[in-house]
């Protein structure tokens, strides 16, 4: 089914956050901080409050006392911990007003010492980035389907982390010393932006009684609603957000300039807007960290694998971060591996904080094993899909936190690369294959659902998750599924706080996973109750009705009927003695069903420049039961194309804790010529506990991109690049030096 959105989307009637123009609106604009680490010794505003058109000049210490701490403060306070950090407000009548008043603040910064990355931070005696206790939000990661069940460590903290995450089993001195071989690496990637085509944009408006209006592209409405209730001490009904169209989300579009909007509307009692510009964006948007990656694999000629050792950190800028947990579970629970240490350092820099990206930790993690693997079987002469399967984790296999894999798919997504014509074809001079493994264990909330039946015998369904993936064509195929009725006549809406059933965040893969249950449970109930009337106007019992090109008719009795349009009208009627058409389903879905995926790439290098070309790319994955297949593979060709991203250049690129790449200019996106038709391939391995047996779809294809890529380059080079994004001047003159 087309995206019911979709139309709106290419017409340009969807009307965007930026679109809107409320009565009385006032714009809003930020200064920055221009140094990364420094104290605030004075802000001079009065040149900017005397310009024209200017209502408010705020800055930190004007704002209410707020739970927030350090870089989360809305605005700085005393000191700046990362270049971008806002420090001022300006509100005025116009855009244009409030950027020329920008210019006229004058700060005066007194720098500090820079902790310009993870080295230097986890030095003995190197400055404090953030201030004390301070440690990432477990809240933060459960919501991206990214909580795990790390243990508690014990381990000493260098400086600046804030905390480690650590996995063990067995004896991993013995496992490493028992194998015939052993790889033994360094892996890096960087940093990289959303890149989303809306930046970060939020319109607000203050209620008589001290409430507040939101306008946002937010993925999560009512963590919205609840944090800022709790920010301006009001009831959770006295906020209202109103989920907007979002431009592109991928895990960044949460929250980010509501508490600062909603503080300055109560300040100024009129509604404002503040959208941000492509440069701040890379500011102060909150990116995904830079990892490192020190790895030990060890393996029996065979290629059974004997140990596992990794110390692994995390660039998580003038935050606490929370991507190391479950960068631990894909290490120690992939693969069968009796034996291994996983250590994880959550590091603070200074650096814009970071946050989730499409799939947190999977893409670092799987570059980093899918590497190592690949290193192996190049070292035992084995097929590396062979080695895969040999040691590919199955259901009843042990985690990494010692709980049991359900039923999954890793061997079947590996068979079925195997057979692909672009892994078996022949390769020529300067031409490799790689391939590379990924895989999402998803997030899961309770949810709620409405469905009722309209006047003109539509079906409409009301839930309160945004959609940013198709989620919501989706659930309207689900929708009608359970009612009996064709999907062009199901429309799902999606509600704002103050009307919409409780719905999850749109991230971590879980809408569909989670709300498609109580979609499902809703269109039953409503088909129910409309058989319910139907019974009394035909004469027949429910079992015996069924629903028909807009009618109930009897089974086997076509001619007996009555149109769906009129037991609406009978269920609506002034004085009428049958109940109305309206249902309600919810959902709580017990267990998560992990989705893998592998990714083939071939490509073709040029051993005297060091060019490559992709020639062509394959991506499969088990989508448990593919509720709508195109917007499916719609989705593993948007995720297979950001995760090739992070190898063919884009990365934060800092230089003294000034981002040097903070712009598209700078910052490089993967372009139409670099990315080849993209081959998908769905394997359904329906789950035993999601919505018609579907699993999350939108996570996995983000993942294994870059190392497939990495993989292919080392095949057809003899090169391994173990950083990304690659720099081509490493496979330049290859011939020469290629090992």
């Amino acid at each position: 089914m087309r995206r019911q959105e979709g139309r709106g989307k290419v017409d340009g009637s969807t009307r965007f956050t930026a679109d809107l123009d409320l009565p009385g609106l006032l714009h809003v604009q930020l200064v920055l901080s221009h140094l990364p680490s420094a104290r605030i010794r004075s802000i001079d505003v009065a040149a900017a409050r005397a310009a024209p058109g200017v209502v408010a000049v705020v800055t930190g210490a004007e704002l209410p006392e707020v739970e927030a701490a350090g870089a989360d403060k809305p605005l700085a306070v005393d000191r700046v911990f990362y270049a971008g950090q806002p420090v001022v407000a300006i509100v005025a009548e116009s855009e244009t007003a409030a950027w020329d008043a920008a210019t006229l603040v004058e700060v005066d910064f007194d720098p500090l010492p820079l902790v310009a990355g993870p080295d230097q931070a986890m030095r003995d005696g190197a400055p404090e980035v953030l201030e004390p206790d301070a440690e990432g939000s477990e809240a933060d990661a459960s919501m991206h389907g990214a909580a795990t069940d790390a243990e508690s460590t014990t381990v000493k903290r260098p400086r600046n982390v804030t905390s480690v995450a650590t996995f063990k089993r067995g004896d991993v001195a013995a496992g490493l010393a028992a194998a015939d071989t052993v790889i033994k690496a360094s892996y890096r990637m960087s940093g990289v932006h959303h890149s989303f085509i809306e930046p970060h944009v939020s319109v607000v408006r203050p209620e008589p009684g001290g409430g507040m209006t939101i306008w946002a592209p937010t993925q999560g409405p009512f963590a919205v609603r609840d944090e800022i209730a709790k920010l301006l001490d009001v009831a959770p009904h006295e906020v209202r957000v109103i989920p907007m169209p979002v431009g592109g989300g991928f895990g960044g579009k949460v929250m980010l300039l509501e508490s600062l909007l909603a503080l300055l509307a109560r300040k100024v009692r009129r509604p404002l807007r503040l959208s941000l510009t492509r440069q701040q964006e890379f500011q102060l948007g909150r990116p995904a960290p830079a990892a490192r990656f020190d790895i030990e694999l060890g393996a029996k000629r065979d290629g059974t694998l004997t140990a596992l050792r990794v110390r692994y950190d995390y660039d998580n800028g003038a935050t606490g971060g929370w991507h190391a947990g479950i960068t631990g579970s894909f290490l120690g629970g992939t693969y069968r591996v009796p034996n291994f240490e996983l250590t994880g350092y959550e590091v603070a820099t200074n650096k814009t904080p970071v946050d989730a990206y499409r799939a947190p930790g999977g893409p670092q993690a799987y570059f980093a094993l899918e590497s190592a693997m690949d290193e192996l079987a190049t070292s035992l002469g084995m097929d590396p899909i062979e080695l895969r399967l040999h040691n590919a984790s199955r259901e009843g296999d042990l985690t990494a936190d010692k709980s049991r894999w359900p039923r999954i798919a890793m061997v079947e997504c590996l068979e079925a690369a195997r057979r692909h014509p672009l892994y078996t074809a022949p390769v020529g001079a300067g031409e490799g294959v790689g391939i590379a493994l990924g895989s999402w264990g998803g997030a899961r909330s309770p949810a709620a659902a409405g469905c009722r039946v309209e006047p003109d015998g539509t079906v409409s369904v009301l839930i309160g998750s945004p959609d940013i993936s198709g989620s919501a064509t989706g659930l309207a195929l689900i929708a009608a599924e359970a009612f009996g009725i064709s999907p062009e006549k199901v429309r799902v809406d999606i509600g704002d706080t103050s009307v919409a059933p409780q719905g999850p965040m749109a991230a971590g893969s879980q809408v569909t996973y989670s709300m498609g249950g109580a979609v499902y449970e809703a269109a039953l109930e409503a088909r129910r109750q409309l058989l319910e009337v139907a019974t009394e106007e035909l004469e027949a019992a429910p079992e015996d009705l069924d629903i028909v090109d807009g009618r109930v008719t009897v089974k086997g009795v076509p001619e007996r009927f009555v149109e769906i349009t009129r037991l609406v009208a009978l269920s609506t009627e002034f004085m009428g003695r049958h109940r109305p058409i309206n249902a309600m389903g919810r959902s709580a879905v017990q267990s998560a069903s992990p989705a893998f995926t592998v990714h083939i790439a071939r490509v073709r290098a040029d051993a005297e420049t060091g060019a490559f070309q992709l020639t062509g790319y394959a991506a499969i994955q088990d989508v448990g039961r593919a509720i709508n297949k195109p917007e499916a593979e719609g989705q593993v060709h948007g995720g297979a194309v950001q995760s090739l991203g992070r190898a063919l250049g884009e990365q934060l690129a800092y230089d003294d804790g000034q981002l040097r790449s903070g712009s598209f200019l700078d910052y490089e996106l993967p372009t139409a010529d670099q990315v080849p038709d993209i081959e998908v391939q769905l394997i359904e391995v329906p789950s035993l506990v999601g919505p018609l047996g579907a699993k999350g779809v939108g996570e996995p294809p983000a993942i294994p991109g870059a190392a497939a890529l990495a993989n292919a380059l080392a095949r057809a080079t003899g090169i391994r690049v173990r950083e990304l994004p690659i720099d081509r001047s490493i496979l330049a003159g290859m011939e020469s030096i290629a090992r």
